[in-house]
């Protein structure tokens, strides 16, 4: 299970991230925050990706996409998707945030 990043200190850490991987449209930037014990992750949709209704859209398939990545590291993830993303089937979008948030965190893919 993943939660969500509220605090400011953790986006300021990820202005400066520890790794990144990007797989097509997905882009994940991963910090390992000190005293984490879970996988925390937010999500950047920009308005270039299109109308609200087509970003939310997208950030609902972002966060059920990475509801289904098992063992993730403790640290805080940023997954940003730009508006190729948004044509993508579930499974192909699913398969790219996995790679990109494993890639990320420097764990291999299971």
């Amino acid at each position: 299970m993943a939660w969500r990043i509220r605090d400011r200190a953790t986006f300021e850490a990820l202005r400066r991230p520890d790794r990144r991987a990007r797989r097509g449209p997905v882009t994940v930037t991963y910090t390992a925050v000190g005293g984490d014990r879970e996988a925390r992750v937010a999500y950047a949709v920009g308005k270039r990706v299109g109308k609200a209704v087509v970003r939310n859209r997208l950030r609902r398939r972002l966060r059920a996409a990475v509801e289904g990545v098992d063992g993730l590291s403790p640290g805080a993830y940023l997954v940003a998707a730009d508006a190729a993303a948004s044509g993508l089937s579930y499974e192909d979008l699913r398969t790219r945030v996995a790679t990109a948030m494993t890639a990320a965190s420097g764990e291999r893919q299971r």
